[in-house]
């Protein structure tokens, strides 16, 4: 059976949840991973009105969609941040509050433990999102950054995260952190140290996302048969990345995505420099039979358009492992 291929909603949060469904599925998807923000799922309602988990699958339903999981990326990035005006941008009111830092981030590490319980009531069993992390800003060594610092920001994720995820353990759902910079894990070495943090606990895996690996020279492919047993979710997203000189590096810079300088940006399915034939094959070898979701981004691209044929590249593109070796037939009884 091939993975059901969904749409994350975040990049779509300006439009109402039902018109997005209908589009959705004209484009050819067969769920949608719900993002918690824009009216598409509010965790609070989830948990105080009784209809309104069933209502949601009731709307999807009239457009042949399921959910496989949530996301709260924007709670999720002020748990463990050093909290800014930025931050204001992504946050409700009720969380953002007074904007004391610490006041925050204590609102949001609520909210996220609200969000699994939310989860676990429209009975989806993972929730996608970022940690955020109070080292990000360290990530170059000048002046020189010593361990301990390094030590403490992983340390402040333990602590912040495991109270947090107890509430996961309570509710049967796991948190899949998409390892991403400005994350606590952002490559394989600290996605490891991170678990190391957790102690390995199965309530912490990863939503898998090669486009954050590609154009920092990670291996993604590596990633997958480092951690299959901990991808708990995969994100279908491409990027391209500069064989020649470019103006702007690794990280970006101070320029905006779409920007002809930068060294890389995020392109349509299928038309950028991921390898998307071997991430299906790593997918097949560790048996991950989860939603292949694709979150689209293109600042070249007309969004509707490119959700649409995204689709169609995903289902070209994966295929069932096999179960017998291609020349079985010549072995001997």
């Amino acid at each position: 059976m091939s993975r059901p291929v969904t749409l994350f909603t975040g990049q779509w949060a300006d439009l109402p949840l039902e018109t997005l469904a209908r589009m959705a599925a004209d484009f050819g998807y067969d769920g949608l991973e719900l993002a918690c923000w824009g009216d598409h799922f509010e965790v609070q309602r989830a948990l105080n009105e009784p209809d309104y988990c069933q209502g949601r699958h009731d709307l999807l339903a009239r457009f042949g969609l399921e959910v496989h999981a949530i996301s709260n990326h924007l709670v999720g990035q002020a748990v463990c941040d050093n909290i800014d005006e930025r931050h204001q941008a992504i946050l409700t009111p009720e969380i953002w509050g007074d904007g004391n830092p610490e006041g925050v981030r204590g609102r949001a590490a609520r909210e996220m433990m609200d969000t699994a319980r939310a989860a676990a009531k429209l009975g989806v069993s993972v929730v996608n999102g970022f940690t955020g992390s109070s080292i990000w800003h360290l990530l170059y060594s000048f002046p020189p950054v010593t361990p301990s610092m390094i030590d403490a920001g992983f340390s402040d994720f333990a602590d912040r995260w495991n109270p947090i995820l107890d509430v996961f353990d309570e509710v049967g759902v796991r948190f899949a952190l998409e390892v991403h910079p400005t994350e606590i894990a952002f490559d394989i070495a600290s996605a490891e140290r991170a678990l190391e943090a957790l102690g390995h606990r199965k309530a912490f895996g990863f939503n898998y996302d090669p486009s954050h690996f590609g154009y920092q020279g990670v291996d993604y492919v590596g990633f997958i048969d480092r951690f299959g047993d901990r991808i708990y979710h995969a994100h279908m997203k491409d990027v391209w990345w500069s064989p020649n000189h470019a103006e702007v590096g690794v990280f970006g810079g101070h320029t905006d995505f779409g920007d002809r300088r930068r060294f890389w940006d995020f392109r349509s399915l299928g038309r950028g420099s991921i390898d998307f034939e071997e991430i299906i094959r790593a997918l097949n070898r560790v048996g991950y039979d989860g939603p292949l979701s694709v979150e689209w981004e293109d600042s070249g691209m007309d969004r509707e358009h490119g959700a649409a044929e995204a689709c169609d590249f995903v289902r070209a593109i994966d295929f069932p492992a096999s179960a017998r070796a291609f020349d079985a037939a010549f072995e001997k009884e």
